[in-house]
């Protein structure tokens, strides 16, 4: 008998995911989503001109009453060669934020990416209609 394959068997960093715990514990206000989203964007694909957010590739931000921040996100392919270091450099953009206590980056692939998930700026900027 054959056993049925998933995606995660043929991928090379089956976890590959990011966690850093801060020291500073002293947390006098949740921080906003959207100062998230801004630290998001100033990472780059390496192989297409737009940032991670606008390509569709971050799927869930969690922010806990603590400052846990935790996001879900994914890879335009699972294939891809800096799948080890995109979460690693999303984590690192945003641990410049203050009042973090940690952050965690999971790499997840369901549901699979596609050109749809794509901002209205990055299908401009890529020529995608």
């Amino acid at each position: 008998m054959t056993e049925e394959k998933k995606i995660d068997d043929f991928l090379y960093h089956k976890n590959t995911s990011f966690y850093k715990e801060f020291k500073e514990k002293k947390i006098s206000q949740q921080i906003p989503k959207n100062h998230i989203i801004e630290k998001i964007k100033t990472v780059m694909d390496p192989e297409i001109p737009v940032n991670l957010y606008d390509l569709g590739l971050i799927y869930n931000i969690n922010v806990d009453e603590k400052n846990n921040i935790i996001i879900e996100m994914t890879l335009t392919n699972p294939n891809c060669p800096v799948a080890d270091s995109l979460p690693e450099s999303v984590g690192n953009a945003i641990s410049s934020l203050v009042n973090i206590s940690s952050i965690k980056i999971i790499l997840v692939w369901h549901p699979k990416w596609s050109k749809k998930m794509m901002s209205e700026d990055a299908k401009l900027a890529l020529d995608v209609f």
